[in-house]
C-alpha cells in the first residue's frame, strides 16, 4: 500500500495557501489509490509519523518554518524520504540575501541590492539608496515567500512603507526592474517550462498570485524567441542545480531589454488551482497526478 503523509498548515504567514497545496495534492493521491493522512507541523508530529509509518512524507508547507530547512531538520531525523528541497538548499533558497551573493558569483544576472537593518536605525537610507540603487526600489523580508510583504517605494513614500517591515530585524531592498514577469519550473534535472505573468496590480504580489479576483492573465506558451527561451530554462536549470535543489522549485524572473534578472528561486512552488507548476506542467501534457508522482519519486533523506 502506498501511504504518503503530507504535512501542511504550520505558522508563517502562508498557512493559508499551504492548506490549500495539502487539501489538492491530497485529493488528487486518494483519486489514485494512495492512502493519505494530512498532518500539522506540531508537537503531535511525531507520533503520527510513528503510528502511519508512511513511504514518503509530502512536504506542502510554504514560508518559515516550512521551507527555510527548519521542518527539513526534523524530518532527516525519521529516515523517511520527503519531498522537495533538503536542509542546507531549502535555507539557501529561503535567504534571500545568501542566494542573491551565490547567483552573483556564478554570473546570474540579479537586481543589485542591499541589506537594511531597523536595529541600526540608518537616518541616510535614502541617501544610500540614491547612491547605490537609485528609486523606485523594492523592499522585502529577506526570509518570507509568495510576495509577503514586499513594496515597491519611491524616494517619497520609502520611510513610510518601511515602518510597514519594522517586526523584521533585517530586510532586503532591491532596484526596481522593470519588464516582463516570467517564471520557470524545474522537477529534479528536467526543464519543465515557462509562464509569464501579466498582473493587473503594480506587481505580481500576494494578492495577483493568490486572489482570483484579482485577474492575473498568465501567458503560455511564453512569447520569446527559441533561444530567449532555452536561455531562462538554462538559467533556471542553473540555479536548481547551485542551490543543490531537488524535486520542484520555481525561477522567479524579469525580462527587460533583452536581459532575464533572477529573483529568486522558490523551493516550495504551491500547488493550488491558482498555482503556477501545476500550470506549466498541464501544458506539457503532464498531469496534476503525474507531476506529484515525479515529486515523489524525486524524494529523499538526503539533506
Amino acid at each position: 500500500m502506498k501511504k504518503i503523509l503530507i504535512i501542511s498548515g504550520g505558522i508563517s504567514k502562508e498557512r493559508a495557501i499551504s492548506l490549500d497545496t495539502g487539501k489538492q495534492v491530497a485529493k488528487e493521491l486518494k483519486k489514485n489509490n494512495y492512502f493519505v493522512k494530512i498532518a500539522e507541523p506540531n508537537f503531535e508530529l511525531f507520533d503520527v509519523i510513528k503510528k502511519f509509518k508512511p513511504n514518503k512524507i509530502f512536504n506542502a508547507l510554504h514560508g518559515q518554518f516550512g521551507e527555510d530547512g527548519y521542518i527539513q531538520t526534523i524530518l532527516e531525523s525519521f529516515k523517511i524520504p520527503y519531498t522537495h528541497s533538503g536542509v542546507i538548499s531549502s535555507s539557501i533558497a529561503m535567504d534571500k540575501v545568501l542566494s542573491k551573493k551565490i547567483f552573483i558569483k556564478n554570473k546570474i544576472l540579479t537586481p543589485k541590492f542591499l541589506t537594511f537593518s531597523f536595529s541600526k536605525n540608518e537616518k541616510n537610507i535614502v541617501r544610500t539608496i540614491e547612491k547605490k540603487l537609485k528609486f523606485p526600489v523594492v523592499i522585502k523580508p529577506i526570509n518570507e515567500g509568495s510576495s509577503v510583504n514586499v513594496f515597491i517605494c519611491t524616494k517619497t513614500d520609502i520611510k513610510k512603507k518601511l515602518k510597514y517591515l519594522e517586526d523584521y530585524k533585517k530586510i532586503i531592498i532591491e532596484e526596481f526592474i522593470p519588464g516582463r514577469e516570467i517564471q520557470a519550473a524545474m522537477i529534479g534535472s528536467k526543464k519543465l517550462g515557462a509562464i509569464e505573468l501579466k498582473p493587473k496590480r503594480k506587481f505580481y504580489d500576494y494578492q495577483a498570485k493568490y486572489n482570483p479576483k484579482a485577474k492575473t492573465e498568465h501567458i503560455i506558451p511564453v512569447d520569446l524567441s527559441k533561444k530567449k527561451y532555452e536561455q531562462i530554462m538554462r538559467i533556471s536549470s542553473k540555479a536548481h542545480s547551485l542551490i543543490g535543489c531537488r524535486g520542484v522549485t520555481r525561477s522567479d524572473f524579469k525580462y527587460y531589454r533583452g536581459k532575464f534578472y533572477l529573483l529568486e528561486i522558490n523551493t516550495q512552488p504551491g500547488m493550488t488551482k491558482l498555482s503556477l507548476v501545476p500550470e506549466i506542467a498541464a501544458f506539457h501534457d503532464i498531469s496534476f497526478i503525474k507531476l506529484i508522482e515525479l515529486i515523489l519519486k524525486d524524494a529523499s533523506t538526503n539533506k
